[in-house]
């Protein structure tokens, strides 16, 4: 339904401006033209009695179907100009034939004002011929006939070249839809990725560094075989989603706000910090959509204590009301980065976006000396 009424306001705006040809339509007209200038010309050199007046004025005629390729509204003035001087040479009946033909070329080139001063100017020529020749009575009739078989036929390829352009329009932008589908894919992916793997990798990295030291050996190889399973096990998890056709939403939205501070909690005192955790994570009053983005927030916050948290205590801390949900994740600020890992922000980014677009608040900053993510959420 949506989609005729568009392609019926783009006809309307189509009338309202001029319209190209294509290059097929031109190549065809340009040889039509050119087939009868010959012939023309080549009367004018067989035929005795041939007066070159009328013979100039007939190729002049066709001439003008030359401009409505570029200048329709020029097209249109000298056409007149020449059923004025037809009546010279007595040829206006040929003229008249030629402006009857014409018709379908400015119904389908030509914009609303041109087809409606056309119209008229066509009609007064033949008025004026039926009234100065008295025979001519039947000729109007043909003319007449003439322009409108050849005018129907310039809007059907008008109409024609409309629906072209709108089906091309709507291919393109299927290609653009599918294009940023395969993007939007290729995006979820990588972020899954990221929220999942990342942070074990950050495990495995921080604990490799202590491999060296004896008392801490044992407790890092641990660890890191630990991390590693856990990484096996959320590229398999991800890997399911990304080949399943069936919807994410139920795959997805998996996470234990308990589990991650408990999983988060052994991972910092692991890497010989003191932990501070605040809060009943299993609050009934929590909503399943928080849980799980608070249990998000808190395995990336691991992650980047982990890489750059100076040495101190970290505090997890969870406030539950009737009105609103706030985690924050505090550590202390190092002078120097502990570790040499890498970051490129996706993980404060990823957390932002999940917060506010569950109509919450988001701020990752300095407060008090100390590095501070926190996340407010409304329970609704």
């Amino acid at each position: 339904m949506r989609s005729g009424l568009r392609l019926r306001e783009d006809r309307v705006r189509q009338l309202a401006h001029d319209e190209a040809l294509s290059r097929i339509e031109r190549i065809i007209i340009l040889v039509f033209i050119g087939g009868i200038a010959a012939v023309d010309l080549v009367g004018f050199f067989v035929s005795p009695n041939a007066e070159p007046l009328a013979t100039i004025l007939s190729v002049a005629t066709t001439a003008t179907f030359v401009l409505y390729l570029w200048w329709p509204w020029t097209a249109t003035t000298l056409l007149a100009v020449l059923f004025g001087l037809s009546f010279i040479t007595g040829t206006q009946f040929t003229v008249v034939f030629a402006a009857a033909v014409a018709v379908g070329l400015v119904m389908r080139i030509g914009r609303t004002a041109l087809m409606l001063s056309y119209v008229v100017l066509f009609l007064v020529a033949v008025v004026i011929i039926a009234y100065t020749d008295g025979g001519a009575t039947v000729n109007v009739g043909i003319y007449l006939i003439i322009a409108i078989v050849s005018g129907g036929i310039g809007f059907a390829l008008r109409f024609g070249s409309a629906r072209g352009h709108h089906l091309e329009e709507q291919l393109a932008l299927q290609a653009e839809q599918e294009r940023e589908a395969v993007l939007a894919e290729r995006r979820w992916i990588a972020g899954e990725l990221h929220d999942s793997i990342a942070h074990h990798l950050t495990v495995v990295a921080l604990h490799v560094q202590m491999l060296d030291d004896a008392e801490m050996s044992q407790q890092s190889q641990d660890a890191i075989g630990a991390a590693a399973r856990k990484a096996m096990a959320d590229l398999r998890f991800v890997i399911e989603l990304a080949t399943d056709d069936g919807p994410r939403s139920a795959g997805v939205q998996t996470g234990d706000l308990a589990e991650a501070i408990e999983e988060a909690r052994g991972e910092f005192e692991d890497a010989g910090h003191s932990v501070r955790c605040d809060g009943d994570p299993r609050d009934e009053r929590l909503p399943r959509v928080a849980e799980i983005i608070f249990a998000r927030i808190v395995r990336e916050s691991a992650t980047n204590v982990l890489k750059y948290a100076g040495q101190g205590e970290i505090s997890i801390r969870l406030d539950v009301d009737d009105d609103a949900a706030e985690l924050s994740v505090s550590s202390p600020l190092s002078s120097e980065p502990r570790r040499a890992l890498s970051s490129s922000r996706t993980g404060l980014n990823r957390m932002a976006e999940r917060v506010l677009g569950a109509s919450g608040e988001f701020s990752a900053a300095e407060v008090d000396g100390r590095w501070r993510v926190s996340a407010r959420l409304p329970i609704v």
